[in-house]
């Protein structure tokens, strides 16, 4: 869709390189018994390829120009459907089970786009995302890595994450002055962690990791005793960083329990 200039506000950087384009369908790996969610297709760079091998193509964009040019390119299709949407409030349980999600995410909403999908995760079977190398290094850090903080840990609790390979600036047009990175996203079996509390497990990360060289015992020293701390094995003694996604999340069971 060539013509299109690029709008700042969308956080639009459109992908161009076909070696890279190439690298994201095999890994997607599309095929006629599945249903594909694009957000944000954009000028279309994987639309085509993934429109043509999937059962059924949902593609979700904000910007109007898009849409329209979109619709025009697929009036008449069965199996692609264009939504004018934002996909931060988009309901995608409307699009039925089982879905794969893809996307070149603008990066100003990567985040919270990525908390609003976990409400859906029960219907997704995974996620290819595009996104800035420094958030997807967070998503996949471990225990004990300086990348390692509250996003790892809140979506560790319900996604495996993988990092696939990194992109450089000059595979968009215009390029984006941070390095980027693709980045697949598994959710995991319901039953994988008892969080009994989700909201009361995210507060306590996010004020684990508000005072991150702080020990833990001082950085949670309003709400936490050491004895609470000790009571499901972190040394209080540690930080925050190595503190594993297992021990919080007991530990904010431990401080429900003692509530009761």
């Amino acid at each position: 869709m060539p013509g299109h200039r690029a709008r700042k506000r969308f956080g639009q950087h459109f992908l161009t390189d076909p070696g890279v384009i190439d690298e994201i369908i095999r890994s997607i790996h599309a095929t006629k018994d599945d249903i594909v969610v694009e957000i944000g297709p954009g000028q279309g760079a994987i639309t085509e390829s993934l429109a043509a091998n999937a059962g059924h193509l949902h593609a979700i964009e904000l910007d109007r120009d898009l849409v329209a040019r979109l619709r025009r390119r697929y009036d008449g299709s069965a199996s692609v459907t264009i939504h004018e949407a934002d996909a931060l409030s988009f309901d995608f349980s409307t699009l039925g089970g089982k879905l794969r999600i893809v996307g070149n995410l603008p990066y100003n909403i990567s985040t919270p786009l990525l908390f609003h999908l976990l409400q859906y995760r029960d219907r997704i079977l995974d996620m290819h995302f595009m996104l800035q190398k420094e958030v997807v290094d967070r998503m996949a850090a471990g225990p004990g890595s300086k990348a390692y903080g509250r996003l790892s840990i809140m979506l560790g609790c319900h996604l495996r994450v993988e990092s696939l390979f990194d992109v450089e600036p000059t595979a968009f047009d215009p390029p984006p002055r941070v390095m980027s990175a693709m980045v697949r996203l598994d959710p995991l079996a319901p039953d994988t962690f008892d969080i009994r509390n989700e909201a009361s497990l995210s507060r306590l990360v996010t004020k684990a990791f508000m005072q991150r060289r702080k020990t833990i015992r001082n950085s949670l020293r309003k709400d936490v005793e050491p004895a609470d701390l000790e009571a499901v094995g972190i040394d209080p003694g540690s930080r925050p960083e190595q503190v594993s996604i297992e021990q919080y999340i007991a530990l904010s069971n431990h401080m429900a329990s003692a509530l009761r």
